[in-house]
This record gives structure tokens, sequence and C-alpha cells, in this order.
């Protein structure tokens, strides 16, 4: 496993185990293929790398990272939470209608929060998060070729 994911747990504030170094891995190697995992992936990706890891680690696990901002956790409105390892920055998600596929999109606008409220109620305001809905290309070039063609 890489050596930076100690360094990391531990400049997060956290004690360094196989299965946290596990769980940030694959969500590190996720992130390169700009994909946003659920639990259940990213348990079953830690278990290649472990030979074993209960789901319910998984979720501590990931639990832990968040926490520490290590990792973070989107919840698309009607889809199991995700996770993704790009936390350094203020970005956004594009998510398909149809299949799930979600993606960053950068920071609307300037830098965090990028985005300001009409009103604060007192709040102290550092993120914005903005989910952006519509259909993927896959999706879209599916549906093209379901159309009927003009009579």
């Amino acid at each position: 496993m890489d050596v930076d994911t100690a360094g990391r747990l531990r400049d997060g504030g956290l004690r360094v185990t196989r299965a946290r170094r596990a769980v940030l891995a694959v969500l590190d190697e996720a992130g390169a293929r700009d994909e946003h995992l659920p639990v259940a992936t990213v348990a079953s990706r830690a278990r290649t790398r472990l030979g074993a890891l209960s789901t319910q680690a998984a979720y501590d696990c990931l639990e832990a990272l968040s926490r520490a901002r290590l990792v973070r956790r989107i919840e698309p409105a009607g889809s199991p939470a995700l996770y993704e390892a790009r936390v350094d920055d203020n970005h956004h998600h594009l998510v398909c209608r149809e299949c799930g596929r979600t993606v960053d999109v950068d920071c609307v606008v300037g830098s965090a929060p990028c985005l300001t409220p009409a009103t604060t109620s007192g709040f102290i305001i550092d993120e914005a998060e903005v989910t952006f809905w519509g259909r993927c290309p896959d999706c879209d070039a599916t549906n093209l070729d379901q159309r009927e063609e003009p009579r």
C-alpha cells in the first residue's frame, strides 16, 4: 500500500490501520478514474487488498476518514452515499438520472464556498454543495438509439 496513506492518516489525527490504509488507497485509485464509490464497492475492493474486511469495518473506516476530512461523502437524492478522495477543493457533481454515474465538476464560480446564500442565519459558510442532474453521454446515446425515426 502507498506509504503516503499512512502519513495522511496521521496528519488527519487518525491511527494508522491496515483497513484505513486499504480504504483510503481504494478511494485514491477510484479518484484517478473519476469514480464515486458506494460502501459495498469500497469494501469489496479493500477486501481484495486485505483478504478480509467486514462491511461494518468499511463503514467504520469511511466514517473516521470522513470526519478527518480525508474522504468526502456525497449523497445524491435517491442514491446510496458515495465516497471520494478529492477533498482539497470545493467542487460539485454531475449525476446521470438514468444510470447514476457521478462525475466531478469544478466549482461554479471562484473559490470556496463559490456561492453565497441570500441569508446565512448566523452560519459561517465554508462550503457549497451543488448537484447537477441530467443524462450522461452513454445514456443519452442509448436514448437516441431507442427513439423512433420520424415518419
